[in-house]
C-alpha cells in the first residue's frame, strides 16, 4: 500500500441480489461465479482510487434453497438451524467474491490480500420481529405452492408487496453490534479487502449468563452494512442495487430521479411513503441511519453507474442533514 492510499478513508460497498444471481437466472455454481467476476470488475474503480474497502453482501435466494433443502431431504441427515445456514452462505458466497477479486487484481498486477470474515451480528432476543416475521428469504412462488409448504414445513409465508408471487418469510431482528467489527477495520486499515456481514450476518443473542448463541433469523443485510459502516469508521456507505438511481414515484407517470439529498430530505419521502418495504425502503433507511449516526456520504446507484457516481456524475447522493 503506498502513502497515498494509507490517506484514503474506509468505504463499505453493500451488494444486493444481483451479485450473484441475476433475476430469473438458476443458482447454479458458475452462474454465481460469472455475477461475482462481473460485481469485483465493478469495484476495481474503487480500488483504482485507492479506497479501503469492505464489502457486504445479500443471501436471501441461497439461505432460501438451503432451507429447502434442509426440509425436504433425508430425515437420516440432521437439521441445521437458521443461524448455521446463514454461516454456510456467508462462507460459500464469500468464497466467490474473494476468488473472483483475487482473479481481478491478478490480473491487473494490484498486490492486495482478500479477506473473508465469518460475522456474528448481536439482536435483541426480545425484538418483536421474532413474533412477526417479515424478511422474505428463497424463490419467489405461486400462492397453491407457497401454501403447500407452509402446510407441510410449518413455513410463515406472504405475498411480495410489488406482486411478484408469494415467498417464506422468517424473523428479521434489527442489528445492535457487529461482533467482528474491529477485525474488519484492522484489516481494512492494513489495506486488505475484506467480505464481511454476509446475508446480515449471523444472528446471534447474549443468554442469562452472558454467553452467545444462535437464534432463527436474518437480518436485513442493508441495516447491517449501515450498523457496520459506523462501527468501522467507514466515511462512505455505498448501497449498489438494481437501478441507478433512488427514484420518487417509482414506475408512476410523476417518477423522479433523485441526484441529491439530504437525509432529513429522504425521511421526510420515506415518511411520506415513497420507498416500499419490499424494495427500496431498507436501504433508504440504511442510509438514513449511517448518517445520523455520524456518517458523511452515502451513494445509491448500480454496480454500472458506480464509476460515473463516485465523480459526481451519477448515482444518488445522500448527505447529513445541513
Amino acid at each position: 500500500m503506498t502513502h497515498s492510499d494509507k490517506d484514503k478513508p474506509i468505504v463499505l460497498v453493500a451488494l444486493g441480489g444481483h451479485a450473484f444471481m441475476q433475476r430469473g437466472e438458476p443458482g447454479t455454481v458458475e452462474v454465481q461465479q460469472r455475477n461475482a467476476a462481473m460485481i469485483c470488475r465493478s469495484l476495481q474503480t474503487l480500488v483504482d482510487r485507492g479506497y479501503k474497502l469492505v464489502v457486504t453482501h445479500g443471501n436471501g435466494p441461497q439461505v432460501g434453497d438451503l432451507l429447502l433443502l434442509n426440509e425436504s431431504g433425508d430425515d437420516k441427515v440432521a437439521k441445521m438451524p437458521m443461524d448455521v445456514l446463514v454461516a454456510q452462505t456467508e462462507g460459500s458466497l464469500g468464497y466467490f467474491l474473494q476468488q473472483a477479486m483475487l482473479n481481478e487484481l491478478r490480473a491487473r498486477q494490484i498486490k492486495k490480500y482478500v479477506v473473508t470474515v465469518v460475522t456474528q451480528v448481536l439482536v435483541d432476543p426480545a425484538d418483536p420481529a421474532f413474533q412477526n416475521p417479515t424478511k422474505p428469504v428463497g424463490p419467489f412462488l405461486s400462492q397453491q405452492e407457497a401454501q403447500s409448504r407452509r402446510d407441510q414445513l410449518g413455513w410463515t409465508i406472504a405475498e411480495d408487496p410489488a406482486k411478484r408471487g408469494w415467498r417464506r418469510v422468517v424473523p428479521s431482528p434489527r442489528p445492535i453490534k457487529v461482533v467482528q467489527r474491529f477485525t474488519i477495520r484492522d484489516s481494512a486499515e492494513a489495506g486488505h479487502i475484506v467480505i464481511a456481514c454476509g446475508g446480515g450476518g449471523i444472528p446471534i443473542i447474549k443468554d442469562s449468563e452472558g454467553r452467545y448463541e444462535g437464534v432463527e433469523a436474518v437480518i436485513d443485510k442493508d441495516l447491517t452494512s449501515s450498523l457496520l459502516a459506523n462501527q468501522i469508521g467507514a466515511e462512505m456507505f455505498i448501497i449498489l442495487t438494481e437501478v441507478p438511481q433512488i427514484f420518487s414515484g417509482f414506475k408512476t407517470p410523476s417518477e423522479r430521479a433523485i441526484s441529491a439529498v439530504t437525509s432529513e430530505q429522504l425521511r421526510a419521502l420515506h415518511t411520506a411513503g415513497e420507498f416500499p418495504a419490499g424494495s427500496m425502503g431498507p436501504k433508504v433507511e440504511a442510509v438514513i441511519g449511517f448518517l445520523e449516526r455520524g456518517g458523511k456520504r452515502a451513494i445509491v446507484t448500480d454496480p454500472h453507474t458506480i464509476g460515473e457516481a463516485l465523480e459526481g456524475r451519477g448515482g444518488t447522493h445522500i448527505i447529513g442533514a445541513c
